[in-house]
């Protein structure tokens, strides 16, 4: 015998297509945004914030291709047109002649430092200056939430 489904109720409805909604809408205007002012696209900001936050400014690429959830490969073609304007370079690992390093070069750290205040503005003005304080504490919260539900503990997603 087959289960029914577990309709959602007016109230989850009318939550989960705002959502829906609001990641469309503010995932589009914060791209426009970014490229319009930096010339950057999504996933090449994520690439230098990720190279950029860390002291060293390097990651191995398996490691950064898992925190973006693409591919290997597809991070691969990406890294090749970012090396091509200069942004970053591939070293090999220095602990494993298997394994690849991508390093933040000078101009991918202008890049993102000059694109980074542009970006958390847009940011603020698309998302967080609309929210109270409190808003902002259980948006914060339901995010880890379900994180924490899509992830493991090491913070990777699941296979199964």
């Amino acid at each position: 015998m087959t289960q029914e489904p577990r309709w959602l109720s007016d109230r989850e409805q009318r939550a989960w297509q705002a959502y829906r909604r609001m990641f469309l809408l503010l995932n589009a205007q914060l791209s426009r945004d970014l490229a319009r002012q930096s010339g950057l696209s999504e996933p090449d900001y994520d690439v230098l914030s990720s190279l950029g936050s860390r002291p060293d400014h390097r990651c191995r690429v398996s490691e950064l291709a898992e925190r973006m959830l693409w591919s290997r490969s597809r991070l691969s073609h990406h890294l090749a047109r970012m090396e091509q304007r200069g942004l970053v370079v591939r070293e090999e690992c220095e602990t494993d002649g298997r394994g690849a390093v991508v390093v933040l070069t000078a101009p991918g750290q202008r890049t993102i430092e000059a694109a980074a205040p542009l970006h958390v503005e847009s940011v603020r003005k698309y998302f967080m200056d609309l929210l109270t304080a409190e808003q902002i504490d259980v948006f914060a919260d339901v995010g880890e939430t379900v994180v924490e539900r899509l992830t493991d503990t090491e913070g990777r997603r699941p296979t199964g």
